[in-house]
């Protein structure tokens, strides 16, 4: 969740983080600061002063926007895990900065629009609607503010809006850079392209003992045995306890007989459709089905394929139109027609085949389902028996074997097994409650007696751990085997890049790509339409990337979507013209981003005015108004 919360709270937008204004009535009231004159300044840019209670009015607000997004409290240590402090005096800052800019400029804002500013601030307005001057008066006197610093803070906001939205908010893309983008997204390319493999290369010869211990010093933290624990379990379920001895066959039969509709099992049919236009049509078609023509040949009479007329498998519950349900389970013959039917989207003719009829299972057939059933929901009412038992026999000292042996419980032994519940030689092995029973397991030491599991809905589950094997370095002939695959498969790697350049570099000098494909007995290979943004399941990421770094005519290499493989390739045919029916082609995307340019030019004009006029920040000041 950190995670997120970091990401969350890094996405701002310069734009409205310098319009803060430092006081807001609905959740902190108003910065005393502005009133007492207090002269500590945690930011100063040139001759703008942030105080220690504005900073800390800033810090709380932003502590409380994220609480509000997650729906929790942010503690002090993930405020600092998420960089707050310091998106606080970036935010601090570049206000600041702004103010002095508008001082230098002389930039100012007339009587009439301050009134009419506040008098527009819903924070002061009647249940009316109207701007209410003693209401006005009395939430500044709360917040501790007088009407002159409220006015002046107020004014200083507005003139810094007016550098943000001339900046900003009026900023429209210019038509070449809109064109550039568009371009550059619906840029496509057509290529011709080799795919090497390492057939395509000399065999690489095996290590030598040399070759391969140096090799291996350096890559051994990839063979890096893992922990491993051993641990004892003892399960206890209805299943673990259950006396099938006990259920007698009248008990079997009278639960058969009770519940014989659970054991139906429905009968199914694999339906066919051809549509019609109109009912005459279908009905023409019906005469002809009548006159001998093969339901196969209607299919191919309009146009279509066997898979095209194929609806599925289904029990008449499943038919998404009961309609024609009726009519496909009424048809009894192997490959039989049904007469036309209206179904919901008009006349049909249904073929049936793979008839299967329902039945109901036998009570031979069932018998040990219900034995083992009714065993298991008798054992249900002494699960908290033996838990208790299990656990007075722990505390009186019994192990976990002895434990279970009194109960007739089974104790399980588990050799050595990493995190991933996968032993030695990397072999899964089975678990009950796996990544429950592995998680505590790999939490508790030997010789702590864990407190049970709960596991299902009525189970339990005790586990002792029994050793615990450090994880270390692997020895070299411990891994001899997979390291030589390993080796070999790198060498392999590095021989077919090595290829794939030398190839490259006789295409860049004249060679043509189709000589290169006879001398080497492969095919060359083409795609069109291969945009920036392309995932190819053959070319990959790098050669896409490739492709597009040069001109028309551009030669290059590249591994493939298959690491194992190299692409050689040579750029055919360049076009600007968008590919039609591919997602990402809405304009509105590009005018969006365009139009950020202007958020871009805010940024880079606030940091060129920090740069000039200087930022200090009292990192000690800002920690004491923090912790208050």
């Amino acid at each position: 969740m950190l995670v997120v919360m970091r990401k969350a709270a890094r996405t701002w937008v310069a734009k409205f983080l310098l319009l803060i204004l430092a006081v807001s009535f609905g959740i902190w009231g108003a910065s005393r600061s502005l009133m007492n004159g207090v002269s500590e300044t945690v930011v100063a840019v040139g001759d703008q002063k942030v105080t220690v209670n504005e900073f800390r009015l800033a810090y709380q607000r932003q502590l409380a926007d994220l609480g509000r997004r997650f729906g929790t409290q942010i503690t002090s240590e993930q405020a600092r895990a998420l960089g707050i402090e310091n998106q606080v005096f970036a935010q601090l800052a570049a206000g600041a900065a702004l103010d002095q800019l508008s001082e230098k400029m002389n930039l100012g804002l007339s009587e009439d629009r301050l009134a009419k500013l506040i008098a527009d601030d819903p924070a002061f307005h009647s249940p009316s609607g109207q701007f209410d001057r003693q209401l006005f008066t009395s939430r500044l006197r709360n917040a501790g503010l007088r009407e002159a610093d409220y006015i002046s803070e107020r004014s200083k906001v507005a003139v810094r809006s007016q550098i943000v939205e001339a900046t900003a908010d009026g900023f429209e893309p210019p038509k070449v850079l809109v064109d550039a983008l568009k371009s550059y997204r619906d840029e496509n390319r057509s290529l011709d392209y080799l795919l090497l493999t390492k057939a395509n290369i000399d065999p690489i010869t095996a290590p030598d003992e040399k070759t391969l211990g140096d090799w291996y010093e350096t890559v051994k933290s990839r063979y890096r045995a893992p922990e491993y624990r051993s641990f004892s379990y003892v399960k206890l379920e209805p299943s673990d306890i259950a006396d099938l001895a006990s259920i007698s066959e009248e008990a079997i039969k009278q639960d058969y007989d009770a519940h014989k509709k659970n054991y139906e099992i429905p009968g199914t049919r694999t339906v066919e459709q051809l549509t019609f236009e109109t009912r005459e049509m279908a009905e023409a078609a019906q005469a002809e089905l009548a006159s001998g023509t093969p339901f196969d040949q209607l299919v191919t009479d309009q146009g279509k394929t066997a898979s095209d007329v194929l609806l599925g498998d289904f029990t008449r519950e499943q038919m998404p139109d009961q309609t024609l349900a009726e009519a496909a389970f009424a048809v009894t013959k192997e490959g039989g027609t049904t007469p036309v039917v209206e179904g919901t989207f008009g006349p049909v003719i249904l073929r049936v085949t793979n008839i299967k009829e329902g039945r109901t299972r036998s009570l031979d057939e069932v018998k040990d389902e219900i034995r083992k059933a009714l065993a298991e929901s008798a054992a249900q009412e002494d699960i908290m028996t033996i838990h208790d038992q299990f656990e007075d026999l722990r505390a009186s000292g019994s192990t976990l074997a002895e434990a279970a042996t009194q109960l007739k419980l089974k104790p399980v032994s588990v050799k050595p097994v990493d995190h991933r519940g996968r032993d030695m030689s990397e072999a899964e092995v089975t678990l009950p409650s796996r990544d429950q029973l592995l998680a505590e397991v790999f939490k508790t030491d030997v010789g702590i007696e864990a407190l049970p599991l709960n596991i299902g809905t009525d189970g339990y589950l005790w586990f002792d751990v029994t050793e615990v094997v450090p994880e270390r370095d692997r020895t070299l002939d411990e891994v001899r085997e997979k390291a030589i695959a390993d080796w070999t498969a790198e060498q392999q790697k590095i021989a077919l890049g090595a290829k794939a350049e030398s190839l490259k570099d006789r295409l860049a000098k004249g060679e043509t790509i189709a000589a290169l494909a006879t001398e080497l007995g492969l095919a060359v290979e083409t795609k069109t339409g291969i945009r920036r943004a392309s995932d190819d399941p053959i070319l990959g990421r790098a050669a896409v990337a490739a492709a597009f770094s040069g001109p028309n005519g551009t030669v290059a290499a590249a591994p493939g979507a298959d690491p194992e493989t190299q692409i050689l390739l040579k750029v055919t045919a360049v076009s600007e013209q968008p590919t039609t029916n591919v997602l990402g082609n809405d304009d509105s995307q590009v005018l969006a981003l365009a139009k950020a340019a202007g958020d871009d030019i805010l940024d880079q004009m606030v940091n060129r005015l920090q740069t000039e006029y200087g930022v200090t920040i009292n990192r000690t000041l800002a920690e004491q108004a923090m912790v208050r």
